[in-house]
């Protein structure tokens, strides 16, 4: 899958959310027919890579402009906000990259460096359906003769792979430890299959990935588990990125059903006013869910601060601790306005704000899709736990 031409190098914070809120007003354009017609974005995500987008948390060291995390979820926000499948395909990217930063060699890291600032795309073969929890894993990294290993199962939810240059894999190698293994895309025995068809974020291409006895170099091996035998923000850093694609969610919701109650809506007779946009009630409600947006949005920039914070001060218990629930808060927040402000504004509007022709629904059924990822209710107890009981939150990835 070669790219049409070298990627730009991004080389600050302020570059980064330009290009962002710039891709993401783009992307906008076009996603209503993407949706409706599952259209997978193809051309949008070589826009993506030939941005620079993609290598932006690639440390300095190795020629990237390493931004912060309140920079990147701003950047997934932005995209999000455009068109939320796109914003979700490059999630797991981020999370991958930091796989490498975690616990990569420092050939690998520059290896891997200089694919991702070429726009190089990292997809994602992580959740096993049967399985009775996230870290649960029935795919097998077997030691070859030869030095590297064989890799055998079945993935799915994979998203971003269709579209990848690199597949990550986690899968049990020795003693059962937790193993990431990168693979290329044109693997043997590797397949991509085409099978996602949720309800929401249909052009994500969320589907299969069949491993069979496919080799793996010793050098495409990174030791994964050794991020949970330390003080670790890895956890908070991924659910940091969830909760950025829900507020975007949540941000094109509230202004996309603001143009609609100004453009399409009628008053209530009884209101004595001449446009729905100018009735007291409909101007609550707004204000309501605008509220809802703006706590999402504030409480994912806190939870960036906190994950800046906490990698400030690697090691540190207390700030590990504090950045899994800096994040949870805005996960839960940014899970209750993406579905709130997705599913009332149909009400402010009115009838016509059903037909398939707006494309209106899209942002509940991505909402709904997306959220879905991991419970909401989990997040409200650490919070709650930790409040009333100072208990923190566990070190396992997904908090």
């Amino acid at each position: 899958m070669p790219l049409s031409s070298p990627a730009h190098v991004i080389t600050s914070d302020a570059e980064a959310i330009e290009t962002a809120a710039a891709l993401g007003a783009s992307f906008a354009h076009g996603s209503v027919a993407r949706d409706a017609g599952r259209i997978l974005p193809h051309a949008e995500l070589d826009e993506l890579s030939g941005s620079g987008l993609l290598g932006i948390t690639v440390p300095r060291a190795y020629g990237g402009a390493e931004v912060s995390a309140r920079t990147l979820g701003e950047v997934v926000r932005l995209l999000s906000a455009g068109d939320s499948s796109i914003g979700q395909i490059p999630q797991n990217h981020f999370f991958f990259v930091e796989v490498l930063k975690e616990n990569g060699t420092p050939e690998q890291r520059e290896f891997f460096a200089a694919e991702l600032l070429a726009g190089k795309r990292f997809g994602n073969a992580l959740a096993e359906k049967g399985a009775t929890h996230a870290l649960e894993f029935a795919t097998r990294l077997v030691p070859h003769p030869d030095g590297g290993y064989l890799l055998t199962g079945t993935k799915n939810y994979a998203t971003g792979a269709l579209f990848a240059h690199w597949i990550p894999v986690f899968a049990r190698g020795e003693e059962d430890r937790i193993t990431a293994a990168f693979l290329p895309r044109d693997a043997p025995g590797l397949t991509v299959v085409d099978d996602w068809d949720g309800i929401g974020q249909r052009t994500t291409a969320s589907g299969t990935v069949l491993l069979d006895g496919v080799r793996v170099a010793a050098d495409r091996v990174v030791p994964h588990h050794l991020t949970f035998e330390r003080p670790e923000v890895f956890g908070a850093f991924g659910q940091f990125i969830h909760a950025a694609v829900d507020t975007g969610i949540a941000r094109a919701a509230l202004e996309e059903g603001g143009e609609l109650v100004r453009t399409l809506a009628r008053p209530w007779g009884e209101a004595g006013v001449e446009r729905a946009n100018d009735e007291p009630d409909v101007i609550q409600k707004y204000g309501e869910l605008a509220l809802l947006v703006r706590s999402a949005e504030a409480l994912l920039a806190h939870a960036g601060d906190a994950v800046d914070a906490a990698r400030a001060r690697p090691g540190d218990p207390s700030a590990a601790a504090e950045a899994s629930l800096a994040v949870a808060a805005a996960r839960a927040q940014a899970d209750t306005a993406a579905l709130t402000v997705a599913g009332e504004v149909f009400a402010l509007i009115g009838a016509r704000s059903a037909l398939r022709a707006q494309g209106l629904d899209r942002h509940w059924r991505n909402a709904r899709t997306h959220t879905l990822h991991d419970p909401r209710r989990w997040k409200v107890r650490h919070l709650g736990n930790h409040a009333l009981n100072g208990v923190t939150p566990p070190a396992n990835g997904i908090v």
